[in-house]
């Protein structure tokens, strides 16, 4: 009898692969930072964010984060804005210079993305794409409920 075997230590090796060709991708390939790349797409995706909310979107502390943003700010991919809600806490909001090379690195990395798929079928990309999305979706989920505990 065959026995199917949950492939989870091929997912971890392979995910552990998957985090060093991106981070290697970061270094030498565009023109952001890992950490400016992040910090700009989740601005770009949410709008403009607090270090408080950009803490707990990326789950960094506060100390890690504004480190980081203090250096996306000096570059002037980033500015600090007054809350149009009122809020003390100020918001940071992507330059148009930001926007302009967070746009090449995005347009770079789809197009290598295109590349390493080519031979792809398009559904296979699509459910590769819908599989990361779950897959980051659960991350965040058991994160939640671990950190809740």
């Amino acid at each position: 009898m065959n026995i199917i075997k949950r492939r989870t230590a091929d997912i971890e090796y392979e995910q552990m692969l998957l985090s060093r060709y991106f981070v290697a991708q970061h270094r030498k390939d565009h023109g952001l930072d890992r950490s400016a790349y992040l910090l700009l797409s989740q601005i770009d995706a949410r709008g403009p964010m607090t270090i408080a909310e950009l803490s707990a979107a990326l789950r960094l502390d506060v100390s890690t984060l504004q480190r980081q943003v203090t250096a996306v700010v000096r570059d002037g991919l980033l500015e600090r804005s007054l809350d149009p809600a009122g809020s003390a806490a100020r918001k940071l909001i992507m330059t148009s210079h930001g926007r302009a090379l967070l746009e090449t690195d995005r347009q770079g990395y789809i197009r290598d993305l295109d590349a390493i798929t080519a031979d792809w079928s398009m559904e296979d990309v699509n459910t590769f794409a819908e599989l990361l999305r779950r897959y980051n979706g659960a991350i965040e989920h058991f994160r939640d409920a671990k950190n809740s505990n």
